[in-house]
């Protein structure tokens, strides 16, 4: 008698027609269960009640967090002990998750590090041109039928010659890079590590790399693409809003607790910080209202990989991360915490 298939918990929707025919296809080799539970306490109940055990994989989307609450302590305990040795997670930025406690689980985490890129630099252009050019203050007087404005906004500046300094060049600001030059932009990146000499050539434009406080004091427009962790939360506050020149504009696709956002208002309304463009927020939904009620500002709310293209190539990516754990117990974009990840 052959033994009975794993099971894959779907935590979230699949919402494109291929990449539903992907998962469909899943089923020669899992059989696909969802939650019951609308709520993390019940979600937990539902965990240790022994109804998704068997499970081998797990895909989630950013939106099931309503449903699990972070996937943490005893959540993940109650995921180990249904068998979970993988979670495929649909989307870069992976916060929601505490990768740490998933290892000592022994489980499997992946994301999806290259398919957000060019969207999500699509968006910091747009949101550092408009922050750059001072559009969103026309742009309210318009749709409140006042044409330009009464007084104009200030004049804004071009892009060209000024220096964008991009904390983070991974794909996104690789990706970024590439575009900003093309308007006329200098470009300068500082990661923890620099890049080797072949790393910087693979960008396709020039780079240069600086310290951090070097960037932040050069640089006109700061783009912040890092990952959310310890190490970053609040990575941007009062004293490196202090170590920027006066007039900076900041610009977040990263996540939002990267700034320090009551600081950020601060520097806006002391004229530190001219703008910034943000497509994230510290307390998502929610956001802090004096950023809300400056006119001189760029808002978006968390529409970064908002495209057709995008949502369905990350949906496909998340599957085939659930498939290639099924079929060779290894994911094909593991997060790099757990490179060195060994199981017993």
């Amino acid at each position: 008698m052959s033994a009975p298939k794993p099971k894959v918990l779907l935590l979230g929707e699949v919402e494109h027609a291929t990449a539903q025919s992907a998962l469909d296809a899943l089923s020669s080799l899992a059989d696909i269960v969802t939650p019951k539970s609308f709520e993390p306490a019940d979600f937990l109940q539902e965990c240790r009640s022994g109804a998704f055990n068997g499970t081998k994989a797990v895909y989630r989307t950013f939106e099931s967090v309503s449903i699990t609450g972070r996937i943490e302590g005893e959540v993940v305990e109650a995921l180990a002990g249904a068998g979970v040795r993988f979670i495929a997670h649909n989307g870069a930025g992976y916060d929601q998750i505490d990768v740490p406690t998933c290892t000592t689980h022994h489980i499997h985490v992946s994301n999806t590090p290259t398919a957000v890129s060019a969207a999500t630099a699509d968006t910091a252009l747009f949101l550092l041109l408009g922050a750059l050019r001072n559009f969103n203050a026309p742009l309210l007087s318009l749709r409140s039928h006042a044409w330009r404005g009464t007084p104009l906004a200030p004049l804004g500046h071009d892009p060209e010659n000024k220096t964008l300094g991009i904390l983070g060049l991974g794909g996104i600001g690789k990706n970024l890079a590439a575009k900003a030059r093309a308007l006329g932009m200098k470009i300068a990146y500082h990661n923890r590590k620099r890049l080797s000499e072949e790393g910087e050539r693979d960008v396709g434009v020039e780079v240069r790399y600086m310290g951090f406080e070097e960037l932040l004091a050069e640089s006109d427009v700061v783009s912040l693409n890092v990952p959310l962790n310890e190490k970053t939360r609040h990575l941007i506050g009062e004293r490196e809003f202090g170590i920027m020149k006066k007039g900076a504009v900041v610009i977040n696709t990263a996540r939002g607790a990267v700034i320090d956002e009551q600081a950020l208002v601060r520097a806006l309304e002391n004229g530190q910080i001219s703008s910034c463009g943000l497509d994230v927020y510290e307390k998502e939904p929610s956001v802090h209202p004096g950023l809300v009620n400056n006119p001189k500002v760029m808002l978006l709310p968390h529409m970064g990989t908002w495209t057709k293209e995008t949502q369905t190539e990350m949906e496909l990516w998340t599957i085939a991360n659930v498939r290639s754990a099924l079929e060779s117990g290894v994911l094909k974009s593991q997060v790099p915490e757990q490179r060195d990840m060994v199981d017993e």
